[in-house]
């Protein structure tokens, strides 16, 4: 069962993230969102210097190294359950209250990480992911999106094509929305993992992911977007122009031995199951941040908050803020139970739309009428308020739309098929 109770590990860590948060990411905030694709070296230099430790210890847990040759003797203590998508998810909670645009500056593997730790081999994860404990700060990128194929995956494009005498795979496509795509393309060491088939008749069956590291020949950046919000994280456009990587980068099988079957696209998948709740992580610290601020000014102001009085005593402004308050904890619980199961090694796409679903719609709603709380001070630019519901809205969009993800939810529970149920 889910231990409500925060482990003693995670709320040290919180003292921290809440201390860098507030200290070091929340006063830049402006600045960076005013100019945006500026990067704020200072806070990547820092966390890249703080994070490569970290980096190598999970790795190294992953290869299964670093373990004691000697034997001895040792008291037998409780085992205590894995935390490490619990801790992810209340870090990026924290740093996203401060500021979710740079946030996702971070330096580190991202989502082509992600992609590499659930289906790579050890080789790959030695190749590929040792990097990110060592140097200067690097980026990894996930491009999966198309201008033709956005959440119907199954029609992505992009092509792998074998070439026999070099044995090289060649990708040709052009893939857009890619979160960190220029710096993960363009910077040195960093990798983008590709989505393409190669297969076009074969379906989702034919859908592989490649590594491509950055700077490879034929990969090249052609635009980088202009945004509602998150406006210093970059979002790049890239094309692949007989881009040619080897064959050892693609992940997982390249044999395509029945149509009818997905295994390789769904080990694809799975990094959706990992990723998911720590967006709604990011999405819920932005909400808390707009929610806090509402009801510390009203506070200030003589409205009091009576929690247990019957809602049809309370103000439509008391009720308002309850309810902003009630949606974010809601998308919180669920969140917590996917990152749980993620640590038990539990399959949990359900629980994965579900707080990402959740937690897209809430922050919306939340911030938005954090805004209409305010009036027009709320909507003027002196207050972060119009800016957290700018870089709301992407909660709703990407890592799988709302409406994506509660098909998802649903197909899960009525058992139906994509074909049955669109």
């Amino acid at each position: 069962m889910i231990n409500f109770e925060t482990p003693s590990v995670i709320e040290r860590s919180m003292v921290m993230m809440k201390m860098m948060a507030e200290g070091m990411i929340r006063p830049i905030s402006r600045q960076y969102d005013e100019n945006e694709h500026e990067k704020p070296w200072d806070y990547i230099n820092m966390v890249w210097e703080t994070q490569k430790p970290m980096n190598k210890k999970n790795l190294d847990r992953q290869l299964g190294r670093g373990k004691p040759t000697e034997e001895k003797p040792k008291e037998k203590k409780e085992k205590r359950p894995p935390i490490g998508y619990m801790l992810l998810a209340h870090v990026v909670e924290m740093m996203s209250w401060g500021d979710a645009a740079i946030y996702l500056c971070t330096p580190d593997a991202g989502l082509g990480g992600t992609a590499i730790e659930a289906v790579g081999t050890p080789e790959q994860k030695e190749r590929f992911l040792t990097r990110f404990t060592e140097g200067e700060p690097k980026w990894g990128a996930m491009a999966i999106t198309e201008p033709g194929a956005g959440s119907d995956t199954a029609a992505i494009q992009c092509t792998a094509t074998l070439d026999p005498e070099t044995n090289e795979w060649i990708l040709n496509g052009e893939k857009i929305f890619v979160t960190s795509g220029l710096m993960a393309a363009q910077e040195s060491d960093g990798f983008v993992v590709v989505w393409a088939t190669v297969d076009r008749s074969a379906g989702r069956a034919g859908i592989k992911s490649f590594v491509v590291d950055a700077g490879t020949p034929g990969m090249s950046v052609t635009k980088v977007e202009e945004k509602l919000g998150i406006r210093a994280s970059d979002t790049a456009s890239i094309v692949f122009d007989d881009c040619r990587i080897p064959y050892d980068n693609i992940l997982g099988s390249p044999e395509v031995q029945d149509r009818k079957k997905t295994k390789g696209f769904k080990g694809a998948m799975q990094t959706f199951n990992a990723s998911r709740p720590i967006v709604a992580s990011s999405a819920i610290g932005v909400g808390r941040a707009a929610f806090e601020f509402v009801k510390t000014e009203l506070e200030k102001n003589g409205v009091e908050f009576p929690y247990g009085a019957p809602r049809h005593k309370l103000t439509a402004v008391q009720r308002d803020v309850m309810d902003m308050e009630a949606q974010l904890k809601a998308a919180w619980l669920l969140v917590l139970r996917a990152v749980w199961m993620a640590d038990m090694k539990m399959n949990n796409p359900v629980e994965a739309s579900m707080c990402k679903a959740k937690a897209g719609e809430a922050v919306t709603w939340v911030t938005q009428k954090a805004v209409e709380l305010m009036g027009p001070l709320g909507y003027s630019r002196k207050l972060l308020l119009e800016k957290w519901m700018r870089d709301a809205k992407i909660n709703d969009i990407f890592e799988g739309t709302g409406q994506i993800n509660k098909l998802i939810v649903a197909r899960r529970i009525l058992g139906f098929r994509s074909a049955q149920l669109k």
